[in-house]
């Protein structure tokens, strides 16, 4: 039974990890905060981790970038992509005005990851612009918090599963700004994931520092992949932690790994004296798509 590390129960990262691998037999280790899932799988505790590393609201999830790159050296070992479905969720009697209805001017706080409040901003001007908002580790932890403290007029930006598992009420339903909210996740880990489903394409990710004396560097690194027309999926520059001013860039190239035109870009980039790390070839597994099929 393969040992699984990934954030609070009741997280998204939790719905997320039991919809790619449903009906298989794991064991989830649940963590507080995402330094202590990353380190699971270092430290030998899991098999593996889950990481979000990108929302459609928010973009790139950059602290979890940054552990991916500059802290651990654990292979991606598969992706895919999960809708990120947000509830305000607390107690109801809590909030029940004098007409009986529930009264949004009695939430004191709202407690959640900052992403998750960042996907709520039109819900917090509408109904909450009067309440304190706190960052969470997680949307589960801010529900646990939520009801580790009753009678505060305290609420959460949490998940059903996470108001379900702290015996919450849902106070309003999918509250996000948008309807098409998804987050990506990758699946990290020593070994390559063995699933009982196909994957909808292959992909390969890996880190790339331009030489600081290199005029036009960029353009010649994308110039090997843009004549073999591989096709880049995301492009995105970090800071290297090591100078002000340097960068690294991260690439994903829909190929796997072993491609013949991939390893030639990749020979190529380098011979232009940039160095190119692999963060890993894996299968991605598309929610949207396979939706889609099943309602055709």
């Amino acid at each position: 039974m393969k040992r699984i590390a990934l954030l609070s129960a009741g997280s998204v990262s939790h719905e997320a990890v039991e919809y790619l691998l449903r009906g298989e037999p794991v064991q989830l280790i649940h963590c507080k905060v995402i330094s202590e899932v990353f380190m699971s799988v270092v430290r030998g505790e899991a098999d593996y981790a889950v990481i979000p590393i990108e929302n459609t609201i928010e973009g790139s999830v950059s602290l979890h970038m940054d552990w991916l790159v500059n802290e651990v050296d654990v292979p991606m070992q598969a992706e895919w992509v999960y809708p990120s479905i947000q509830n305000l969720v607390g107690r109801r009697e809590e909030f029940i005005g004098e007409d009986g209805t529930l009264d949004f001017g009695k939430v004191a706080k709202v407690l959640s990851h900052p992403v998750a409040i960042a996907q709520c901003r039109t819900f917090i001007s509408e109904h909450l612009r009067h309440a304190d908002l706190e960052n969470a580790s997680s949307t589960a932890e801010g529900a646990a918090q939520v009801a580790a403290h009753p009678g505060n007029g305290w609420a959460a930006f949490s998940t059903r599963l996470g108001a379900q598992r702290y015996g919450l009420d849902i106070l309003a339903e999918r509250v996000t700004d948008h309807d098409n909210n998804y987050t990506r996740f990758v699946l990290i880990g020593p070994e390559a994931l063995k699933a009982n489903r196909s994957s909808d394409h292959e992909k390969t990710s890996m880190q790339v520092i331009l030489p600081e004396d290199y005029a036009g560097a960029l353009h010649q690194v994308l110039s090997a992949f843009a004549w073999r027309r591989l096709n880049l999926s995301r492009i995105e520059s970090r800071p290297t932690k090591k100078k002000l001013g340097n960068y690294y860039f991260y690439i994903d190239v829909l190929v796997p790994g072993d491609s013949i035109l991939l390893q030639a870009a990749v020979e190529e980039i380098q011979a232009l004296g940039c160095q190119v790390r692999i963060l890993g070839s894996y299968p991605c597994f598309d929610y949207q798509q396979e939706k889609s099929e099943s309602e055709a």
